[in-house]
């Protein structure tokens, strides 16, 4: 536990962070599953945006955001090809 009055007030603050992370996460997978369940423009585009908006706000590091949005504009190209 922390001691100090500035120890105490990080940690309020690294637990509300870690639970906005965590959502921004949840959201992101869920995303990604229904863009590829469904492989519509929309879902994909969708699960893009929430992957470079977790990338910015560093919840996510950009090259995993940019590794999912290949593995998705990949799932698009095959989707278009049939």
């Amino acid at each position: 536990m922390p001691v100090t009055v500035s120890a105490k007030r990080a940690l309020r603050g690294s637990t509300k962070k870690g639970i906005i992370n965590l959502s921004i996460i949840k959201k992101l997978e869920a995303a990604i599953r229904q863009a590829k369940k469904s492989k519509s423009d929309k879902a994909i585009k969708s699960a893009m945006s929430l992957a470079d908006r977790a990338a910015k706000k560093h919840t996510i590091h950009k090259n995993k955001a940019a590794r999912i949005k290949s593995s998705l504009s990949k799932l698009n190209k095959t989707s278009k090809k049939k």
